[in-house]
């Protein structure tokens, strides 16, 4: 899945938490995540004052792309068949690591419990 795609998915989907999300879905989308808080603050910092700790840019721009990452999460975590509610365990800092080792696992290639396996075009 490229860019655009991955991008215009998961702002579809933005609050669709069943059903499974691609390896390259995910992480595109994480990708966009990152570049727009990048941007945001950067914005930020050009037009507020310092001693503030989150430009109003930057508040924006979480707000509105916090439940499509979450959602994709979930979905992501489906493919690897693994409930949603995994994404939890972020609450701990040591939580994290299985968390990134299953975004970066391959999904199933059968039918799971949370759907049909996904086919992108090679």
């Amino acid at each position: 899945m490229d860019v655009q795609k991955s991008i215009a998915t998961c702002l579809k989907k933005f609050a669709t938490f069943n059903g499974r999300a691609s390896r390259s879905e995910y992480w595109w989308f994480q990708f966009f995540y990152a570049l727009v808080a990048f941007f945001a603050v950067i914005i930020d910092s050009m037009f507020v004052d310092n001693s503030v700790s989150w430009g109003p840019l930057e508040i924006v721009s979480t707000i509105i792309l916090f439940l499509p990452a979450t959602a994709v999460l979930a979905r992501r975590l489906h493919d690897v068949n693994r409930s949603g509610w995994w994404m939890l365990i972020s609450i701990t800092i040591i939580g994290l690591i299985p968390l990134i080792i299953w975004s970066v696992a391959e999904g199933s290639n059968k039918k799971n419990r949370f759907g049909p396996p996904i086919n992108l075009k090679k």
